[in-house]
C-alpha cells in the first residue's frame, strides 16, 4: 500500500507527541495536531502543548485561535484539509497526531461537514421546546449522536440542532483523496495510570492553577472554562472555592484516568468502523516499530505516496 498521511493516536499521556516528532524527523514530515484544545492560545500547560519537543519540526493547528472563542469540528476539518494540502505541496509528509476522537474521525472517515451560520428563525422555533423536547429533536436528526455533552447543555443542544438542520441544505467541503497509515500507542493500564498521575503532578508544579486563573482574569467566565476539558473544569471549581486543592487534585486525577478509558473505547469503535490501526507498544521502542512498517521493512510493502 501507499499512504499520503501518517496518523499517530493514543490516550492521554501515552507519548504521542514524542513519537510524532520522531516519525516526522525520520520521514520528512510536518505535524498536524488533532487536539481539540491545543488550538487555543494561552492554554499551554493544561493542554500539554510541550512545544519545546517539536524542535525544528513544523507543527500546525496549535495556537491558532483565542481562548474563549468557538472552534468546531467543521473548523478543524477545514484547517486540517488546508494544512494537509500545503504540506503535500511542499513535498512533505503530513503527520496527524492527537487523541480527540471526533477530530480523528473527521480526518480519517471523511465527515461531510458544512459551515452552518446561526438561524434566528429556527432558534425562535426551538424556544418553545423544553430540554427533553430539544434532545428528541436532535436525536431525530442524528440517531447516531455520540457527543453526549450536546444533550446536557441547552445552548450546545440548540446549536447542535441548528448544525444538523443546516447540514441537510448546505454544500459540504470538497475532500481530497486521503490514504492514511494509522498507528496507535498502547500501554499497560498500570503504566498509563502512573504516567497520568505523574504528569498531573508536574503540570500543577509548573503553574497549571495559575494558568487557569490568568485565563479567567483575561475575561473568560468560569462557565466557559468548564467546557475546555477536565483540567480547566476542576481548577475553575477550585478557584471558585468549590473544591480545596487536595480534593481538586484527587478528583481531577481520577477524571483523567476515566477520560483515557473513554479514548481507548473510541479507538476500538474506530476499528469496528473500518479504520485499520497498527498498535505499537508504548513501553518498548514504538518509533522503531513504526518505521519498520512505514518504510516497508516489516512484512508487506508500505511506502509514502
Amino acid at each position: 500500500m501507499q499512504y499520503n498521511l501518517l496518523v499517530i493516536l493514543g490516550p492521554t499521556a501515552s507519548g504521542k507527541t514524542r513519537l510524532g516528532v520522531g516519525a516526522a524527523r525520520r520521514l520528512g514530515g510536518e505535524i498536524i495536531s488533532a487536539d481539540s484544545r491545543q488550538v487555543f492560545r494561552g492554554m499551554d500547560i493544561g493542554t500539554g502543548k510541550d512545544l519545546a519537543e517539536y524542535g525544528e519540526v513544523p507543527c500546525h493547528l496549535i495556537d491558532i485561535v483565542e481562548a474563549g472563542t468557538e472552534f468546531s469540528v467543521f473548523d478543524f476539518q477545514e484547517r486540517f484539509l488546508a494544512a494537509f494540502e500545503e504540506i503535500r505541496d511542499r513535498g512533505k509528509l503530513p503527520v496527524l497526531v492527537g487523541g480527540t476522537g471526533l477530530y480523528l474521525d473527521a480526518a480519517l472517515r471523511g465527515y461531510r461537514l458544512v459551515k452552518v451560520p446561526e438561524n434566528p428563525i429556527l432558534r425562535q422555533e426551538l424556544t418553545g421546546l423544553d430540554l427533553a423536547g430539544l434532545r428528541q429533536r436532535l436525536l431525530d436528526l442524528r440517531p447516531e449522536q455520540h457527543n453526549t455533552t450536546d444533550l446536557e447543555d441547552l445552548p450546545r443542544l440548540v446549536r447542535a440542532i441548528e448544525i444538523a438542520e443546516g447540514e441537510k441544505a448546505a454544500e459540504p467541503l470538497p475532500l481530497p483523496p486521503i490514504e492514511p497509515l494509522v498507528f496507535g500507542i498502547r500501554l499497560e493500564r498500570a503504566e498509563l495510570r502512573h504516567r497520568i498521575t505523574e504528569r498531573l503532578k508536574q503540570r500543577l508544579a509548573e503553574g497549571l492553577v495559575e494558568e487557569v486563573a490568568a485565563l479567567h482574569e483575561a475575561g473568560i467566565p468560569y462557565a466557559a472554562l468548564e467546557y475546555y476539558g477536565l483540567e480547566y473544569r476542576f481548577i475553575a471549581r477550585h478557584l471558585q472555592g468549590q473544591l480545596n486543592r487536595n480534593d481538586m487534585s484527587q478528583k481531577l486525577n481520577s477524571a483523567i484516568h476515566q477520560f483515557a478509558k473513554r479514548q481507548e473505547t473510541w479507538f476500538r469503535r474506530m476499528e469496528r468502523q473500518g479504520v485499520d490501526i497498527h498498535w505499537l507498544e508504548g513501553a518498548g521502542d514504538p518509533l522503531a516499530d513504526l518505521l519498520r512498517v512505514a518504510t516497508g521493512d516489516a512484512q508487506g510493502k508500505v511506502s509514502p505516496k
